[in-house]
């Protein structure tokens, strides 16, 4: 059978219970149960009941979701009510991970409950509230202001799946912006965590956004991303052990352990999802942001992804995602609603009471139809004006006088136990019930989830611990360092076709101009054939930046932003893991083209030639870093090759300086390949060199120092142009550095 396929489960259905219409009962030889195709049918039916239409008669658990702590393992909901089997997904391959041992295989079989997280930090649980929030954006200096948010207010609860909806430009991604502290300028209102003021900087560390395209290192495989992930959100306090039991507990809930050789860039869609989850989930946020998570993804993994998703909020956390027009099999999945129109509030509270608040205000959503669907159609004026009745009805509590509250936690579904809380903050009681500090209480769900959803000891707004990055700042160049080294290494396009590229032209060029060094009838050939080692260096060392740099930005920005690591630490480990590379084609190259086009066999005139062509490559590739972050990969393609134009142009092999007018004699000083150029030429005619061997009857040019005279650096010095390129390449990553700082504040 296919991974995932379902076919038949064996369900055991109460006496009261035949199965409904769309489920083919029949008797299997005095057997007690039930052979049931899963074809869900009877979809209507439960849409009908789960939003306030009149419901046939149905078991007390109307959730038809998978709601599993491993993906391994899948359930429909009237199984889990009964107590009946599991269906076992069947992996693809076997994967063993290094420190328990276990391989996928058998953990799809051999575990009889729950995978527990129990060695995650434990983190007080969060309640989001914003008061009279408003948000306007700069239209320009004549048009004014445009106000995206106006008034609106909410809370969102710990323990609850949470849906912000709306039309396109209503306003939900920027409401999400806010709360998870991205958005910071032009704001009014207030924002209550745990009804405290937020600590911004403090709030940032608690909370992790996982954005719509899941932005993750291509040449990584899922256990390497993992181990990176745990190694910056874990502090020193925890062991490399303990750190790896986190891991490997986090892989196998979220069913990672089948693919944890696999690269990144070789996931499906699902499993993409999945792992930007897991990386978060690492330090154990109380609160979580997803920009449209079911985005990209079929049916069925929009399904796993949102059973996913309300597994966790059972577990405590505070799941707030932004969805546009989900399935009615999505929608009834989400325990909190919060839908805009225009910026504006229509409607919050549990999914169930939206129907019935619909109809209080004149709007009756067909017994067919999808809500979901029928609120945009709604806020979208389909039906009539709508947004001021909506709204007016929503400031005057009718949502929550109409609002058929949701338990937070209930003892037919599982969740992922996360620690949460303190161990000593609540007690379990005889008949299945948690005690608060306070004295309500909550049910517990018995063997499928540990925690409840408590006071905790902790308060984010309690600023008691370090508010910098949870490890240093040398710790973190040295992970990203190995990790920037290990993607290089694992790159077509950053070693192999640059190595190849660099040995196939360096052969090139070398029978092109095979054995004229040494001659003075070809000087000027010999010429042409440094000043295009020097340009072949700068196009090698620059293109590839500005293509594959863009990616890693894309990265740098979502684990930055949600308190991996500093931008020096980031910054410093991609300068120094591109070194080595840029060094080693340089010297390769050089070599190739060295001896096989006779230049003096003298070791001082090689390493400087060499030097020079290093630095040069040095420079163009920080050139290249420079465009790559500040420009997309379309504009940088071009710009890069563009921009170099006037400084090949000013480089003094076209021209020579003393030819360029006056108005003009500044630019060959801000030509970087100038100097490059000349340092070669230096390197492989000046310092006294002897003279040349000549073929013909004349050689002009026999006298290397009259050739110097001719291009007009006869009185250049060698150590001013390796100090100027050396300038050059400080200046340039300098550039990079805060630009790549101010991008990180437009982000904001």
């Amino acid at each position: 059978m296919a991974e995932g396929e379902l076919k038949y489960v064996h369900v055991d259905f109460p006496p009261k219970y035949d199965g409904g219409q769309s489920m083919a009962a029949r008797d299997d030889q005095g057997l007690a149960g039930t052979m049931v195709d899963l074809t869900y049918n009877c979809m209507s039916r439960q849409v009908a009941a789960r939003f306030g239409r009149s419901p046939p008669p149905l078991p007390d658990s109307l959730n038809n979701g998978i709601m599993f702590s491993s993906p391994n393992l899948v359930t429909t909901s009237s199984a889990v009510s009964s107590g009946s089997h599991l269906v076992k997904k069947v992996p693809n391959k076997s994967c063993t991970l290094p420190s328990m041992g276990f391989s996928s295989s058998r953990a799809a079989i051999n575990h009889k409950k729950p995978i527990e997280l129990s060695h995650l930090p434990k983190r007080p649980p969060v309640d989001i509230q914003f008061i009279n929030l408003a948000y306007s954006v700069s239209e320009g200096r004549k048009r004014g202001y445009k106000t995206v948010l106006k008034n609106v207010n909410g809370k969102f609860r710990s323990g609850e799946l949470t849906a912000i909806m709306g039309p396109s430009g209503a306003g939900k991604s920027t409401l999400m912006n806010i709360l998870a502290g991205y958005k910071t300028s032009r704001l009014s209102g207030t924002l209550l965590i745990n009804g405290k003021e937020r600590k911004l900087r403090h709030f940032r560390k608690m909370s992790c956004y996982i954005m719509q395209d899941d932005q993750l290192l291509p040449h990584l495989t899922v256990l390497e991303a993992m181990t990176v992930s745990a190694n910056l959100k874990l502090g020193k306090q925890t062991s490399s052990i303990a750190k790896r039991i986190v891991v490997e507990e986090i892989m196998e809930t979220l069913g990672l352990v089948e693919c944890c050789d696999t690269r990144t860039t070789n996931l499906s869609g699902g499993q993409r999802k999945r792992l930007s989850i897991a990386l978060e989930l690492v330090n154990n946020p109380p609160v979580m942001f997803f920009d449209e998570p079911t985005s990209g993804l079929d049916s069925s993994s929009c399904f796993q992804c949102l059973s996913l998703l309300k597994s966790l909020a059972r577990g405590g956390r505070t799941i707030i995602c932004t969805i546009h027009q989900p399935s009615a099999r999505l929608f009834e999945m989400f325990d909190h609603l919060f839908t805009l129109a225009e910026g504006q509030c229509i409607y919050q509270g549990s999914v169930q009471g939206l129907v019935p608040f619909l109809s209080s205000v004149g709007f009756e959503c067909p017994s067919y139809h999808n809500p979901a669907d029928y609120v945009m159609e709604v806020a979208c004026g389909e039906h009539g004006e709508s947004i001021p009745k909506l709204v007016t009805a929503v400031n005057n509590g009718k949502c929550n006088n109409l609002n058929q509250q949701q338990p937070t936690a209930s003892a037919t579904e599982t969740c992922i136990a996360n620690d949460i809380i303190k161990e000593n903050t609540d007690k379990v009681l005889v008949n299945g019930m948690a005690e608060h500090k306070s004295g309500s209480t909550v049910s517990a769900p018995g063997m499928t989830c540990t925690t409840s959803l408590l006071e905790s000891d902790e308060s984010l707004n309690q600023c008691k611990q370090n508010t910098g990055f949870p490890t240093s700042s040398f710790l973190q160049f040295y992970i990203l360092l190995k990790r920037t080294f290990l993607s290089t290494m694992r790159d077509q396009t950053l070693t192999q076709m640059r190595f190849f590229s660099h040995v196939v032209v360096g052969l090139l060029i070398g029978m092109i101009y095979f054995g004229i060094g040494n001659e003075a009838s070809k000087v000027i050939n010999n010429s042409g054939c440094i000043f295009f080692t020097v340009l072949f260096l700068m196009f090698t060392a620059m293109m590839p930046t500005i293509l594959t740099f863009p990616v890693e930005m894309a990265v740098f920005v979502r684990e930055h932003l949600n308190y991996w690591y500093s931008l020096k630490s980031f910054y410093f480990a991609k300068t120094m893991a591109d070194l080595p590379f840029q060094i080693v084609f340089s010297i390769i190259y050089v070599a190739i083209v060295y001896f096989m086009t006779s230049q003096p066999p003298e070791a001082m005139r090689f390493v400087m030639l060499l030097t020079m062509c290093i630095l040069t490559s040095l420079v163009a590739q920080s050139l290249g870093l420079l465009i790559g972050a500040a420009m997309s990969v379309e504009n940088g393609v071009f710009f890069g090759p563009v921009a170099s134009v006037p400084i090949l142009l000013f480089s003094g092999f076209f021209v020579n300086f003393n030819t360029i007018p006056g108005y003009l004699q500044w630019v060959p000083y801000i030509s970087y390949i100038r100097y490059g150029f000349e340092g070669a030429m230096i390197s492989i005619y000046g310092y006294g060199r002897e003279r040349l061997s000549c073929s013909e009857a004349y050689c002009h040019f026999r006298n290397p120092t009259k050739f110097l005279e001719e291009m007009d650096m006869a009185t250049a010095q060698y150590w001013i142009d390796a100090l100027a390129l050396a300038g050059f390449f400080l200046l340039l990553r300098c550039v990079a550095y805060f630009v790549l700082r101010l991008k990180l504040r437009s982000k904001k």
